[in-house]
């Protein structure tokens, strides 16, 4: 029913802190690198070589770049959108890796949110694929990734039916298809919060039926309307295996209309869905909360996981004593990591003679 195991990508370091406080010290985003690196991430991206005049939020990246420390078995890498971008992250090759690009054809449905986020309309980025198949076929590949952008719906538009983006989806892997390729990975991102699980489903289950060559399924969906781990559990029944989270749920989109309300599914509660259901991730989640934290204190305000607040279902010897104090606040909650010292102070109202009293004398 639910893969082996699934390759969670955190985006936290790129789309997290892009939309963040321009101002965080450097220091800080060393030290939430740090954290991400020992939490078991495979793949971390450091940020994104860019413009400082669009995205003053990397104009650290250079530096960051120099002055972190690599984890040993974690491949970290940078976004690039162009040349220029390419160059100045590749200095830092082997330490950081941009060369291992895949050929990716990406079209958008949506067709405001194509020009305001990639200035483009959708048939200009249809005939952007052309070009990148005809790349990949003159490189002597075999095939490459399909991404398909916002199918389920807009904020700016009416949302067109589900059909329009299957139509869409056969378009571009028949690009691939006419050239004698195969599209290996599909990715469908969804920037508006707008995905359902039904649709998610109906989309996924057309694409697996009709493209069987396809063995490689990835997930880009924002959460500003709280559905996102709802999509993400239906993708897992179907057998999706790679997608895209951030610590905390921290990220968001300035293209969408949403900010950083569009964050993402926090790392730390996917993974646990995930052990949870028996699906190996990698990651340690204790490491995982752990860097929730940190990210809070480096963006100076609360973040949006659900796990690094309650902590994981508490198993074995971590189960709460059953004469655990009351427990209200946040701070209070937080003994699940910080032990009995964080709610010592509340009430304990069971005395001699009480129910659960005389069941513990009885134990003792």
């Amino acid at each position: 029913m639910f893969p082996d195991s699934v390759d969670i990508r955190d985006d936290t370091m790129r789309e997290g802190l892009q939309i963040e406080n321009a101002h965080i010290p450097v220091e800080d985003k060393l030290r939430l690198l740090d954290a991400l690196g020992d939490t078991g991430l495979k793949n971390i991206s450091i940020g994104s070589f860019v413009s400082p005049k669009l995205t003053p939020q990397m104009a650290c990246i250079d530096e960051i770049a120099e002055r972190f420390e690599p984890r040993p078995g974690v491949n970290y890498t940078a976004a690039v959108f162009n040349k220029a971008g390419f160059e100045r992250a590749d200095k830092f090759f082997p330490k950081i890796n941009v060369r291992a690009r895949e050929f990716v054809t990406h079209v958008e449905v949506c067709q405001f949110f194509a020009m305001r986020n990639y200035n483009r309309t959708p048939q200009q980025m249809f005939e952007q694929a052309k070009a990148s198949v005809e790349h990949a076929a003159q490189a002597g590949e075999v095939g490459g990734s399909v991404v398909l952008g916002n199918a389920f719906g807009s904020n700016f538009q009416e949302d067109p039916p589900l059909s329009f983006g299957i139509e869409l989806l056969d378009r571009i892997v028949s690009l691939w298809q006419e050239a004698g390729l195969s599209v290996e990975h599909l990715q469908l991102i969804d920037d508006m919060g707008a995905c359902m699980p039904q649709p998610l489903v109906e989309l996924l289950t057309y694409a697996q039926a009709t493209y069987p060559e396809i063995k490689s399924y990835g997930l880009h969906l924002h959460n500003q309307r709280g559905v996102t781990n709802i999509c993400y559990y239906e993708a897992l029944k179907l057998g999706v295996t790679r997608f895209d989270t951030s610590i905390g749920g921290m990220g968001g989109c300035p293209y969408c209309g949403n900010g950083r309300s569009a964050g993402h599914v926090p790392t730390e509660d996917f993974a646990y869905l995930c052990h949870e259901l028996g699906i190996k991730t990698g990651l340690d989640l204790d490491k995982l909360i752990e860097a929730a934290l940190v990210a809070e204190a480096v963006v100076g305000h609360p973040l949006h996981g659900h796990v690094s607040r309650a902590g994981p279902r508490p198993r074995g010897d971590r189960v709460y004593p059953p004469d655990l104090p009351f427990v209200e606040t946040l701070n209070e909650a937080q003994h699940f990591r910080q032990g009995i010292s964080a709610c010592a102070h509340q009430l304990r109202p069971w005395k001699a003679g009480s129910a659960l009293r005389n069941y513990l004398s009885q134990q003792s």
